[in-house]
């Protein structure tokens, strides 16, 4: 076991422990190969698993959706093995080590290897994701000043990954083949692990990170160790979410969500009942901002299908980029916006201006709408082949950002600030959940955008009025949820207090 480095001689970088930099890569390379793979497999559904059937995108859309469900639903399982079982090291190791073979599966050429190859990613996710975040904490002591900063360094790191990804490996998709892109998300992935292998063979990270207890991670369960039998469950795990995933007509994984919601909810009544009415009040709102973050990630999250769809089918996009590669539009704007909405809030807040939560989240909903008006009004713009300006994609991305960046990084502050501390923890897995339910809005909406045709190829007039349709329902809908919050914001103020 390595010996604790006190804080103030633990090796810095930049004025910030060395360790985070380590993650910092680690987290880069991961997202990297997370959103990689994003960005080539709505079209490579479509294209290539699914182009035998004339309900190609509405069997895109279930798997897509049941994908990113389980990949964030699995964080909360992931995270609580951790705490209670392997530590933060182990469990990187497992999820990196999980995806990386998840990644590298599928450049297999095979439909049952696709699935499982999904399947494999979602139990890797859940064991890296939520360590890799908690284990850039563990690196400051208690009221750190130096804290935030570090977390915007790290989110950095995501969106560089997020950024990057899709142009190389849409790149490699568009050149080359899918498989060379699915590939190159496979290296991404052990690069990171190699960062995060190299940090620890340095001890940057002291004794962070280890077993919560020695005896616990070497107890054994009919005769296996914990640390080797959590890793042999994962493993096995794997072919069963890949029947999930495969079995989309009977979409198993909406059921299952339906399930959990509903027992989440009546929990979460259960404990109200029992709270005192200040406290009560604060954790209503906390599930109220859960609630409006899940619809505004239901709308974003349409990135990655029925935009990527979109951009394919009936956006000229002039040799700038490839359909895929529009992915990185959305992590660009984040890097070069997030620092200057940063330093507005801080302006803002020594003017005594800076709005309080539920303006921010209103404003956000506000804006995921007017980005979607943005592309419905695209229609009036297209040629005789109906294809629509590049402008029009590039536009929607710049808007959406902004209304990323006025709630995202308040939401999950406040979910700690409001709810009550002895489930702080639940509610964080809430939390986390709610990214999995925004994938359920996700498919819905996809399946309702799905064009039906026996042409891989199908685009142009024939698909223009379906998209710019969707596109300016998904406007009304998220304009109105903006509205209305904004709307009730002085009586959600009064209801969460002190808290800002």
């Amino acid at each position: 076991m390595s010996k604790t480095i006190p804080t103030n001689q633990e090796p810095q970088m930049f004025g910030h422990p060395k360790g985070l930099f380590y993650l910092f890569f680690a987290e880069l390379w991961e997202r990297f190969s997370f959103y990689g793979m994003r960005a080539l497999l709505t079209l490579y559904m479509v294209q290539e698993i699914f182009k035998a059937i004339v309900e190609r995108d509405a069997a895109t859309a279930v798997v897509y959706a049941s994908y990113g469900s389980l990949v964030y639903a699995s964080t909360v399982i992931g995270g609580q093995i951790s705490d209670k079982i392997l530590g933060m090291r182990s469990s990187i190791f497992l999820g990196g080590i999980l995806m990386a073979l998840g990644h590298f599966v599928l450049a297999i050429e095979n439909n049952i290897a696709f699935f499982l190859a999904l399947a494999l990613i979602v139990v890797g996710n859940g064991f890296f994701k939520p360590n890799i975040s908690t284990f850039v904490g563990s690196l400051y002591e208690d009221g750190d000043v130096r804290k935030d900063s570090g977390f915007t360094i790290f989110y950095m790191g995501i969106n560089i990954g997020g950024f990057v990804a899709p142009l190389l490996c849409g790149w490699l998709a568009a050149t080359y083949g899918w498989h060379y892109g699915f590939g190159l998300a496979g290296i991404g992935m052990l690069t990171g692990l190699i960062f995060f292998w190299s940090g620890i063979k340095k001890n940057v990270f002291g004794d962070r990170g280890l077993p919560p207890s020695q005896a616990v991670y070497e107890k054994k369960i009919i005769g296996i160790p914990q640390k080797t039998l959590i890793p042999i469950i994962a493993f096995l795990c794997a072919p069963l979410i890949a029947y999930l995933l495969s079995s989309w007509q009977q979409n198993y994984v909406s059921f299952i969500f339906k399930f959990i919601g509903f027992a989440v909810l009546a929990y979460i009544v259960y404990i109200m009942v029992k709270l005192d009415v200040e406290a009560r009040k604060k954790l209503f709102m906390a599930v109220l901002i859960t609630f409006f973050m899940t619809l505004f990630w239901g709308f974003h999250e349409l990135s990655g299908s029925v935009i990527t769809l979109f951009a394919s089918r009936n956006v000229d996009l002039g040799g700038i980029m490839n359909p895929a590669q529009t992915n990185a539009l959305n992590s660009m704007f984040i890097i070069i916006l997030a620092i200057p909405i940063s330093l507005l809030w801080a302006y803002l807040a020594k003017k005594n201006l800076n709005p309080r939560t539920p303006y921010k989240f209103g404003l956000g909903l506000v804006l995921a709408g007017l980005s979607f008006y943005i592309l419905s009004t695209s229609g009036a713009s297209a040629d005789e082949n109906g294809m629509v300006p590049f402008a029009y994609l590039f536009i929607m991305y710049f808007i959406i950002s902004i209304g990323e960046l006025f709630m995202s990084p308040v939401g999950l502050s406040k979910i700690t600030d409001l709810s009550p501390k002895n489930i702080v923890a639940f509610m964080m897995g809430v939390w986390f959940l709610s990214s999995a339910y925004a994938f359920q809005i996700v498919g819905f909406i996809s399946k309702q955008l799905a064009v039906e045709s026996t042409d891989v190829n199908v685009g142009g007039l024939d698909t223009l009025a379906i998209y710019t349709d969707g596109f300016l329902l998904i406007a009304k809908y998220a304009l109105g949820a903006g509205l209305a919050v904004i709307a009730f914001s002085p009586l959600m103020k009064k209801l969460m207090g002190k808290v800002h």
